[in-house]
């Protein structure tokens, strides 16, 4: 069942690697070198314009690669919420796949939300358990 194409796998392997302590070491050392070769070039337009070019095309590929792991995560997250809540009696089932719905529709399932916790606070204030579900 695990299809992995080209791109996600580049995608997660550049992700995790770019997350490591040394590649950012790399970086700075990069930074560090471009600094030092400053005064050999005159700090010129053109030594300027050789950081500026390389980290602008660097950021602009590692967005994709960040968002496309991201993404993945997200969905991976979502769907394990999901069967949590289809595994576990007494849930709404109508909780299924929020994620998908229109602002307006999400907007009432927080307002319904907002009121059970608001009820909820009141009666642990007055002493009662906070446990169970809140439906008669």
């Amino acid at each position: 069942m695990q299809t992995t194409t080209w791109y996600s796998g580049f995608a997660k392997s550049t992700a995790h690697f770019c997350g490591r302590p040394k590649t950012f070491a790399l970086a700075v050392g990069v930074i560090a070198a471009w600094i030092a070769t400053g005064p050999l070039f005159g700090f010129s337009d053109t030594w300027q314009l050789v950081i500026n070019t390389g980290t602008t095309i660097i950021t602009f590929l590692m967005v994709f690669l960040i968002q496309n792991t991201q993404n993945r995560d997200t969905e991976a997250i979502q769907i394990k919420l999901d069967e949590l809540i289809r595994a576990t009696k007494g849930a709404h089932n109508a909780l299924l796949d929020l994620e998908e719905l229109e602002e307006e529709a999400l907007d009432a399932f927080r307002r319904k939300y907002h009121v059970l916790a608001a009820t909820a606070r009141v009666a642990l204030g007055q002493g009662a358990e906070d446990t169970d579900t809140p439906e008669p």
